[in-house]
Parts: structure tokens; C-alpha cells; sequence
């Protein structure tokens, strides 16, 4: 991904937007074409190493790309808005302002046992603040094994991040300070999400 250095995200704030975002783009290659699944992801920090997992279906046949494969690439999207020029101080080009991660890395297929596990702490993650959460022991077993058959569990050991926080970093403050007072008034949750990341950015502007 191409990212020019003021727009380049620091690498604590690049895996804490995979774990706020974990829903992501599997890509992989066969022999022919590039291989695409959209999917939530767990994504841990294990001994200065992070880790992704998750399931696809068994009939997905991206399946037979996962197994020691180390040329897997995943794309977390964060929030990201239309910045019209309209709100500038001078006349200038609009340009659109975004949060992004390709995490590469290598992936090899859960064993039965490390996808119960998996699918657990999945359940936990979602379910368990819920009033009548479904987790795990919630599940009648035969309901379980019949469902984990449709599925293959993956873990990813990411090697590489490159991450993207364009912002309007470029800009000064009154133009700044415009874009976010423009975007806060959207009732799109995206663009304002893309505010609030601004405002935290440049405080002392908006006191």
C-alpha cells in the first residue's frame, strides 16, 4: 500500500484498528486469481507476536489457499468520509480522507480442537455482555459438531503491517478545524467517526 510519510500510522495504533474493525478482507491467490472472503477475525497479542483467527465455510474454496500459506493479506477498513474542497480557505481539489491496514502474514488451518477454542472465545467476545448471551455451554453439543463441519478454522501469524491514517494532516488548522465542524454535522456515522478521529488528533483546536 502506498503511503506517504505523514499519513503513516504508528504500529500500536495500526493493530488496535484491526481490534476495533475486525471485520476484514481475506485475500489469497490460487493457481489462476486472487481469492476474496469478507470475515470477522479475532485478532490476539501473544509474546511480541499477533495473531488473526477465524473461519470460512468448508465450501468456500478459498480453503485450499490457507494451508502454509505465507502470502496472505488482510484489509481492515476503519471509518473514512468525502472531504469537499468546498470547505477549504483557498481553492483546492476535494480529496477523500480514510483509516486502512494490510496486515500480511502466514496462515495454517486450526485443528479441531484449536477451532472449539476459537469459536469459544469468539462467542465470549460477542455474546457475553448480552442479557442471555449465547455462549458456548449455551449450545446443545449435536447442534455444535453439526455446524463446526460446515466450517474451517485459520490462524494468521501476522509479519507485516502497513497502516494508513489519511486525515487531512496536510491541512492547516482553519481548514482543519472546518472539515471537522463540517463532518459533525453529517448524520452519516462514518464521516462522523472520521471527525472524532480529527478532533483527538489536533485538541488543542476545538477547547
Amino acid at each position: 500500500m502506498y503511503i506517504p510519510k505523514q499519513y503513516r500510522m504508528e504500529h500500536d495504533e495500526a493493530v488496535q484498528m484491526m481490534k476495533s474493525n475486525p471485520f476484514a478482507l481475506l485475500i489469497t491467490v490460487d493457481e489462476h486469481r486472487p481469492l476474496a472472503t469478507h470475515i470477522p477475525l479475532e485478532i490476539r497479542e501473544e509474546e511480541g507476536k499477533i495473531y488473526a483467527t477465524g473461519h470460512i465455510a468448508y465450501g468456500n474454496m478459498q480453503k485450499k489457499t490457507l494451508d502454509n500459506n505465507r502470502d496472505v493479506l488482510l484489509i481492515f477498513q476503519g471509518p473514512h468520509a468525502y472531504i469537499s474542497s468546498s470547505w477549504y480557505e483557498s481553492e483546492q481539489v476535494p480529496t477523500w480522507d480514510y483509516l486502512a491496514v494490510h496486515a500480511y502474514g502466514t496462515a495454517r488451518i486450526l485443528t479441531k480442537d484449536e477451532l472449539k477454542s476459537a469459536l469459544d472465545k469468539m462467542l465470549t467476545h460477542y455474546e457475553s455482555h448480552r442479557e442471555n448471551g449465547r455462549l458456548w455451554g449455551t449450545f446443545h453439543p449435536e447442534l455444535l459438531e453439526r455446524e463446526m463441519k460446515g466450517i474451517v478454522g485459520f490462524e494468521i501469524e501476522i509479519t507485516s503491517i502497513q497502516a494508513a491514517a489519511k486525515m487531512s494532516q496536510n491541512r492547516n488548522n482553519t481548514d482543519y478545524q472546518a472539515i471537522v465542524t463540517e463532518l459533525e454535522k453529517s448524520k452519516d456515522q462514518e464521516e462522523i467517526q472520521v471527525a472524532q478521529w480529527m478532533r483527538e488528533q489536533r485538541k488543542e483546536l476545538f477547547k
